[in-house]
């Protein structure tokens, strides 16, 4: 690491930031996380608790729930849900920080996360996930080749920002991807969320597990999938990352078993909760009406089957 040690705030105290906050504390960076309320009050008393290897640990954090326009970082992680996207920009609109990373999903682009925080926006997402029970962080990561950190400019230059940006990631030993094109990624990955996390509420109530399982909730992911790839491709979106541009000359049967076996696995279970799947739907909902949104404008019509 540079002699200058980078100043961090994590905009987001649940399970991504929260992740992040540890792996950058842990590298020796000098972080700060922004939280609220009883998240503040916790964080302060307590530190970050989560579980490694079945032990339940702490760590110790700066935690702020206030932030002054002049408490300026070298990053901002941006570590929300999309629905709270906007107000989380808004609320550093007016902080002189320069780099303003959002880690969280996007359904139509960047026009009015520009209009809040201007180019100092720097779209980003995620490569992990998990959830926070009885305010322990449990921590769930995929293989690299299929998540890391995924980040770049709107206009796919690799700038002294991005490679600083990655250079970070390197010390905290975090994967990470650089992209050329992040809204064809954020949108491809948005399609994929809708898809597949969708079907799991009807008319606003959690579905129950036995149907969950059934073929028949497999085939309405698969063919709502299919629907909206092609439907994205159409308005002009490249579809990153490519395997799931191969889900379209996948039979429909294949899917539908790969499906079944993901709608039986523990990620769903937690998905299901009521306080997680309640939050999430939230997210899908408005990630939903921007896809549709964004096909309008494009003058695209998809056909949905519900």
């Amino acid at each position: 690491m540079s002699t200058k040690q980078d100043r961090i705030l994590i905009f987001g105290a649940g399970v991504i930031g929260s992740m992040y906050a540890i792996k950058l504390i842990e590298a020796g960076f000098d972080v700060t996380l922004f939280a609220r309320s009883n998240k503040y009050k916790s964080l302060r008393e307590n530190g970050l608790r989560y579980k490694e290897k079945g032990t339940v640990r702490s760590i110790q954090v700066n935690v702020i729930d206030t932030l002054e326009n002049d408490d300026i970082y070298d990053f901002i992680f941006v570590t929300v849900r999309y629905d709270r996207s906007e107000s989380a920009l808004l609320a550093l609109k007016d902080n002189q920080s320069k780099n303003v990373v959002t880690m969280t999903s996007n359904s139509m682009g960047f026009s009015s996360w520009l209009d809040i925080v201007g180019d100092r926006l720097l779209p980003a997402f995620p490569g992990f996930g998990g959830q926070i029970k009885d305010g322990v962080l449990h921590a769930r990561f995929l293989p690299k080749f299929i998540a890391a950190t995924a980040f770049g400019e709107i206009n796919g230059v690799v700038t002294e920002r991005i490679e600083n940006l990655a250079k970070i990631f390197k010390t905290a030993k975090l994967p990470y991807v650089i992209k050329k094109d992040m809204q064809s990624y954020l949108i491809t990955h948005s399609v994929s969320d809708i898809a597949m996390l969708s079907v799991l509420q009807s008319e606003n109530n959690i579905m129950d597990k036995k149907t969950a399982r059934t073929r028949r909730t497999a085939r309405k992911i698969t063919v709502t999938l299919k629907a909206y790839l092609r439907a994205i491709q159409k308005a002009g979106v490249s579809i990153d990352p490519p395997m799931l541009k191969m889900v379209l000359n996948f039979p429909n049967l294949i899917l539908d078993l790969f499906f079944m076996t993901w709608l039986r696995t523990n990620m769903v279970r937690d998905m299901m909760l009521p306080d997680y799947a309640n939050h999430a739907n939230n997210e899908i909902v408005l990630l939903s009406n921007d896809l549709m949104k964004f096909l309008n404008q494009n003058d695209i019509k998809s056909e949905i089957i519900y």
